[in-house]
């Protein structure tokens, strides 16, 4: 059985469908005895970091995520707030990634912030992309990012400057992604087959 995380955040349920196109099992959960049971955990979200933070301080859920022994798979803001500090908020993150979320920084008219759409993805270096050779197009949604670190695992491109951030993030058993696997058609499915299996 797979826990995705309720915290009163966006996309919950994109992410449950798109588990239940993979044939898997889940729940939506904010039970500690449920989310220790699970063979899985995801962390979604879709929505303020610094919120989205407290939220999971409020019920206890810091504390259980940081304990987690399986594979834990933060997505977009659930990625953010397993970061060490956001600036959404100006909020201390979880810190199981030793990274910084910054808001976007336009360097010209062109560069839209959110950023909203396809983008490429590179620089693979995780069993969360068996099969997937870098290039791909996959779909974010945001105006922070998290830089290069140690726990970079796949990197994409922001402006015309083409500042490069870290697109995935990997510590011991945590796993995260700034893009939605969910809403990244074949590649996500493919990704998030690859997590199901570690």
């Amino acid at each position: 059985m797979i826990a995705v995380i309720d915290y009163s955040t966006g996309n919950l349920h994109s992410v449950g469908n798109a588990l239940s196109r993979l044939g898997a099992e889940w729940t939506l959960t904010a039970d500690p005895a449920a989310i220790h049971a699970a063979s899985h955990v995801i962390l979604p979200g879709v929505g303020h970091a610094g919120e989205a933070i407290a939220r999971l301080r409020e019920r206890g859920l810091d504390s259980v995520i940081r304990d987690l022994r399986h594979p834990v798979l933060g997505i977009c803001v659930g990625m953010q707030a397993l970061c060490r500090h956001t600036a959404e908020g100006d909020a201390e993150g979880l810190g199981i990634f030793d990274a910084r979320v910054r808001r976007f920084e336009p360097r010209s008219e062109a560069d839209k912030v959110p950023v909203m759409g396809w983008a490429p993805i590179a620089n693979l270096e995780s069993k969360l992309f068996t099969g997937i050779s870098g290039g791909e197009f996959v779909y974010f949604v945001h105006s922070y990012y998290a830089h290069l670190c140690p726990d970079t695992i796949a990197t994409s491109r922001f402006g015309t400057e083409g500042m490069m951030y870290s697109a995935a993030l990997k510590y011991e058993n945590f796993y995260a992604t700034q893009f939605h696997p969910e809403k990244s058609g074949d590649v996500g499915s493919r990704i998030l087959a690859n997590f199901l299996n570690l």
